[in-house]
């Protein structure tokens, strides 16, 4: 879709192609104004249309979106769909099976951290595996309302394992497999857990993780390891080695695995005998379905807690629309499943829409540098969904290991997880979209699901919001600002999709969202404003720009006159040496980029950027540095902690 009115000069503006336009749900501009004027107008209607196409054991009783948003009122609530029981599980399995007869199609191709490791998964065979683990959850004492963590790789099993809880009502806490015991013992304690899943280890590339022991690390810090009545057995799940390979018994197998009978169980010896039907568990609309931790200002994550109907519908609908799914599309989404982007995009956004997934284990250039290309031509990838960090990494070795492999299933391009840089924007679509794929740039937090869908026909430009999101930028004092100004991205009113509390801690929920503009919900990402919305990638794409700079982060930071200001870290291309130069040369581009209102205050020179293992920048980090402020929280999902000290030892004088 390309936006009307566009700024941007003739030559930098890419039309999608007619065959894309011909058939998309939404083809152009008045058909997203329709939509998106019926769904803030009239919810009512365009949620109950929505919600048509799942199954519902009891309909709605009166209306369907309640909420308070403003603070001064009383405590802060949404409900979507009150008085009506529907089950996650059934609508993504079951319905697909009985009503739309997609047993044989193919849910999910897995392709494992080695080539070798491979395995093709029916929506049949995903229902199977899915109703033996939720008998086993049973067996094991897990009921409705209880909470699973999950710490696992990227198996089937995790997937297996998520959607049992949906089946049986269980709350699902994934944990990302690239936490520390620390971190894993935090979020256990803190959801409540009863039990926990995870593997006996997992091969990165070519670094082996030990799971088990980490778990197992987690599990002596917590107390309820030492609590009788909800000691927190581990259910051990693992990919299947070959059959030769196979350890014959459990105790054969626990020589090889720190292991505690007390307290550990194996997941295939369960599996084995399991039944594979499983009735449903029919539950309320606003029951939860899973909380997943999110870092916080002060370093403690956030649990997010998500309910049942507002969140299949939103996932459901977002997957629809932004990637304008088609019954024949081969989907990859490369994310984690211990993040927001894969629960929405790789598991119940596609399963709900009976999609076709590839669902991948290893890293970018394990054991070659081509391992994406290979992916995309060997299942025929149709749409794909990856993060800039991974473009900018892929594009240090140029064209020629993309232009080895026939690319020309590809027919959308999506980016993820943080702003992306014209340059890789380009290289994206020119080289691996072949010039002829429209890139969907996304917006989105682990609260919210998705907010803004790209619709803009020019890189690093604006966005819109999606259906039912109304937003807004105010200024510190609460005013609505209009034009080219900068201030708070908030939203006016909530969407099915959003976080109904931090798990455990309303107040903590009610201060970080609600309290600083009564009436609305503030996501705390500063925005800049010009007559559409944009992040501050606007800043970090015309930093990028220069010939010099290889990647730029951009945070906020106290202003004695102007309240914020830009603080920016900027890493150079090898070679390129740091001056004031430079950074004379950088605010001038940024002027001249976007105008003076977007002058960087502050350029710092970082030699790296803080980054999880799965390649997200660590904003929250650079923002305490930008502050000062050495209390820097959980450091133990960086990819390289050292990295801080260096930023810290070399923050800009004049921010002291």
């Amino acid at each position: 879709m390309v936006v009307p009115g566009s700024r941007e000069r003739a030559e930098e503006v890419f039309q999608p192609p007619e065959d894309l336009l011909k058939d998309a749900h939404v083809p152009d501009f008045n058909t997203y104004l329709r939509l998106y004027k019926k769904s803030t107008e009239e919810p009512e209607v365009f949620w109950t249309e929505v919600a048509e196409d799942f199954f519902w054991k009891n309909p709605p009783k009166g209306q369907i979106l309640q909420y308070n948003f403003d603070i001064t009122k009383g405590s802060i609530y949404v409900s979507f769909m009150e008085g009506a029981k529907t089950n996650v599980c059934y609508n993504v399995l079951d319905r697909n099976i009985l009503d739309k007869n997609l047993g044989e199609k193919v849910a999910f191709y897995w392709e494992g951290n080695s080539p070798d490791h491979q395995l093709t998964i029916t929506y049949n065979t995903l229902l199977v595996q899915v109703c033996k683990c939720a008998n086993v959850l049973r067996e094991m004492g897990v009921k409705k309302g209880d909470t699973v963590a999950i710490y696992l790789p990227m198996i089937p099993e995790l997937v297996y394992t998520m959607l049992a809880c949906a089946r049986i009502g269980a709350v699902h806490s994934v944990v990302f497999a690239g936490f520390s015991s620390e971190s894993l013992c935090e979020r256990v304690l803190d959801a409540q857990c009863s039990l926990l899943v995870t593997a006996d280890g997992v091969y990165r590339g070519e670094k082996l993780i030990n799971l088990k022991r980490i778990a197992d690390e987690a599990l002596d810090r917590s107390p309820l390891s030492h609590t009788p009545l909800c000691a927190p057995a581990t259910c051990f799940a693992r990919r299947p080695p070959p059959i030769k390979q196979r350890c014959p018994n459990s105790v054969e197998k626990a020589r090889k695995t720190p292991w505690d009978d007390q307290l550990d169980v194996w997941w295939d010896d369960l599996m084995e005998s399991a039944s594979e039907l499983c009735e449903p568990e029919w539950v309320d609309a606003e029951d939860p379905l899973f909380i997943l931790y999110t870092s916080g200002s002060t370093g403690k994550p956030k649990g997010v807690l998500h309910t049942t109907a507002g969140y299949l519908l939103y996932a459901a609908l977002t997957f629809k629309y932004v990637f304008d799914h088609r019954h024949d599309d081969v989907y990859w989404c490369t994310a984690d499943v211990g993040w927001i982007t894969g629960h929405s995009y790789i598991t119940y956004g596609p399963l709900a829409n009976g999609a076709t997934g590839v669902f991948f284990e290893g890293v970018p250039v394990y054991p070659h540098v081509g391992r994406y290309w290979e992916i995309i031509e060997k299942y025929r990838v149709t749409k794909f969904y990856t993060a800039p960090t991974a473009i900018r990494l892929l594009m240090k070795y140029g064209k020629e290991p993309v232009l080895r492999y026939d690319l020309g299933s590809l027919r959308i391009l999506g980016t993820v997880g943080e702003p992306i840089n014209p340059e890789a924007w380009h290289w994206y679509r020119d080289v691996v979209g072949q010039t002829r794929c429209p890139v969907v740039d996304t917006f989105w937090q682990t609260e919210t699901v998705r907010l803004l869908r790209n619709s803009s026909p020019c890189p690093s430009r604006p966005t819109l919001p999606f259906f039912g999101v109304q937003p807004a930028i105010l200024n510190e004092d609460g005013e609505e600002l209009e034009g080219e100004a900068e201030g708070y991205l908030v939203f006016r009113q909530p969407w099915p999709g959003i976080m109904r509390t931090v798990y455990g801690n309303q107040e903590r929920f009610e201060n970080t969202y609600f309290k600083k503009f009564p009436g609305f919900y503030v996501t705390g990402d500063g925005k800049f404003h010009w007559r559409h919305l944009l992040s501050t990638a606007e800043v970090e794409s015309a930093l990028s720009d220069h010939p010099a700079v290889a990647e730029a982060a951009v945070v906020s930071r106290p202003h004695a006159v102007k309240g914020e200001c830009l603080y920016c870290f900027v890493t150079l291309k090898e070679g390129g040496e740091f001056s004031r130069t430079l950074t004379e040369e950088l605010r001038r581009q940024v002027r001249e980029k976007i105008g003076p209102i977007a002058t960087p205050d502050f350029i710092q020179n970082a030699p790296g950027l803080p980054k999880t293992r799965s390649g997200k920048i660590m904003r929250r980090i650079l923002r305490h540095i930008a502050r000062n402020d050495k209390e820097l929280g959980d450091l133990s999902t960086l990819a390289d902690p050292k990295v801080v000290e260096a930023l810290l030892s070399q923050r800009c004088e004049a921010a002291a």
